[in-house]
């Protein structure tokens, strides 16, 4: 299932995702697509992302822009939008806390202006393993405000997969 800030994106149903990044330096630039359900006609999510990240003081900082794509969306739906991403963590040991907040001038379908705030935790108790979770807050201008939260665990199958079983919820009925 493809969850976004805690709603299902395709039904509930398994999709099919790919992803390429590049980096050069602290420059990172990228693109991922997934399958997606809305009961439309809309078919499928594609993201363009670039940004810089850097340290710190001993932070990890990432400052971005994603812009968010659908096809065959049906006419009048104004799902394409774009976002900006200021993210900040640090790790302690096998502690990693984080923050990140996410604003856009006009947001997915009927909203405009959208800011989210996240802050997160991943604990690292034995190589390969993480447990972690976030909780964050969804403002929005048109459709009401919402929390949303994940907590799961994640095993590094190798380098470049990752099987990540992870629990996904709002406070929105």
């Amino acid at each position: 299932d493809y969850v976004f800030r805690g709603f299902s994106q395709a039904n509930e149903d398994p999709v099919l995702q790919a992803g390429v990044d590049l980096t050069a330096g602290g420059f990172y630039a990228g693109g991922w697509a997934s399958k997606v359900d809305f009961g439309d006609s809309t078919d499928a999510e594609i993201d363009i992302y670039g940004g810089y990240r850097t340290e710190a003081q001993g932070f990890a900082i990432d400052v971005g822009v994603l812009g968010y794509a659908y096809t065959n969306q049906p006419s009048g739906t104004d799902y394409d939008y774009v976002e900006f991403k200021a993210a900040a963590s640090r790790a302690i040991g096998p502690v990693t806390a984080g923050a990140s907040l996410y604003y856009s001038p006009d947001f997915f379908g009927a909203d405009e202006k959208a800011t989210y705030i996240e802050g997160n935790l991943a604990f690292t108790p034995a190589q390969k393993w993480t447990v972690s979770a976030a909780l964050g807050k969804q403002y929005l201008d048109v459709t009401d405000d919402y929390v949303t939260w994940n907590v799961g665990a994640a095993y590094a199958i190798s380098d470049n997969l990752v099987l990540d079983v992870r629990y996904h919820d709002t406070d929105i009925d």
